[in-house]
């Protein structure tokens, strides 16, 4: 609805007309010559004349004349700019589902609008530049089109792209699609046991986790270079390996493919010793007779370890491993002989200092006694002389 009004000061009852674009009569004073029902009278009076206009369209707009019948006449102007927002944007793409890597096309359209909208492209939280064309329709209309290209990645997957319509006669105005793009495997090992360094006799699991659009059709299991080993057991996306040797080290690769290409992880396997159990030494006391019979065992094992070795008629590899446990043992062995022969002869030793003092104070008293039998003779340097 449009209101157009009319106002004179100091009217001297002159009459007051409004006259439409085509300089036809719409109200003449309070009466109304034109048959258009959409113009209504809202106010009349000497220095006012206020009409409005109901269901505006494209062919109201233009220049409006207030007229003031005077000699000469008087007239003032007002124009009336009618706006057409568009009709709802259409957005179109040139493919529905693209391959990460390559380029997809936008089109965005806004259809019959005055004056021409302008579009703006936005991908997520990122402006997108397109190329713009106006054209120019029947009775002053435009169709405005947008276009824009670009290359997508794994990471555009589902993310919106809007086409958002600026005008002046509308707001919020926009249309939006999804991307949707298939991109190949994304593949990760990850073992599940053990947790640790992967030592002979352990047993070794493996699963491999691929993610991909569409979703991997195919995990194969394999080792680099070499065979995988043949009582390995693979289960879907897992790979189980028992009682593990130093023979099967090596590179074990998960390969994932879809409709869009292959992917693969690696896990290099490196079997470790088993670990060597030490015996933990004891804190029981030992007696001098039953090291010396260990000892003398360790010697018999070891003597007979070497006569049996050398009794073979072809030569054999040494295991350094048994030779380095037995010198180990026996070491310990001479050790624990010492400690406790120390402290044998620390405590007797003791035991001796203690009986010779005691000896020499019961002499020294029966010296002191004949001294003072004999007259009392108290020569200190000589008691001094004698107790060094």
């Amino acid at each position: 609805m449009a209101t157009i009004s009319c106002r004179v000061k100091n009217n001297d009852d002159s009459v007051i007309q409004l006259l439409n674009p085509n300089r036809q009569t719409i109200y003449f004073k309070d009466v109304r010559p034109l048959k258009d029902s959409r113009f209504q009278l809202v106010n009349f009076s000497d220095n006012e004349l206020r009409v409005s206009l109901s269901n505006v369209s494209l062919s109201d707009e233009g220049r409006y004349v207030c007229q003031l019948y005077t000699d000469p006449p008087q007239e003032a102007y007002a124009d009336i700019t009618v706006l057409v927002p568009p009709g709802s944007p259409i957005i179109e793409s040139r493919e529905d589902v693209v391959s990460e890597g390559n380029e997809t096309e936008l089109t965005c359209t806004a259809i019959g609008s005055k004056p021409a909208a302008s579009i703006r492209w936005m991908k997520g939280e990122e402006e997108l530049t397109g190329e713009t064309t106006v054209e120019e329709t029947y009775d002053r209309m435009f169709t405005v089109s947008s276009r824009v290209r670009f290359s997508v990645t794994k990471e555009d997957d589902g993310v919106p792209v809007d086409c958002i319509i600026d005008h002046p006669a509308v707001k919020d105005l926009l249309a939006q699609r999804h991307l949707e793009v298939l991109y190949k495997p994304e593949v990760k090992i990850v073992v599940t046991y053990p947790e640790g360094l992967t030592r002979e006799g352990d047993n070794l699991d493996l699963t491999c986790i691929a993610e991909g659009k569409p979703h991997p059709h195919q995990i194969n299991w394999l080792r680099v270079d070499e065979d995988v080993p043949p009582h390995a057991v693979v289960t879907g996306s897992d790979l189980y390996i028992e009682n593990l040797n130093k023979s099967y080290n090596g590179t074990y690769r998960c390969v994932a493919s879809n409709a869009v290409g292959e992917a693969y992880d690696d896990y290099i396997l490196y079997v470790y010793d088993a670990p060597t159990t030490i015996p933990t030494p004891t804190t029981n006391p030992v007696n001098t007779q039953g090291t010396h019979l260990l000892i003398m065992k360790l010697f018999t094992v070891i003597v007979l370890f070497s006569d049996s070795r050398a009794g073979e008629g072809a030569p054999q590899k040494i295991d350094h491993a048994v030779i380095g446990g037995v010198v180990a043992v026996v070491m310990f062995a001479i050790l624990c002989a010492l400690i406790v022969l120390g402290r044998y002869f620390a405590r007797h030793k003791g035991t001796y200092f203690t009986h010779e003092a005691k000896g020499a104070d019961d002499a020294a008293d029966a010296d002191t006694a004949i001294i003072n039998a004999e007259g009392g003779h108290n020569n200190t340097d000589e008691k001094k002389e004698y107790y060094i």
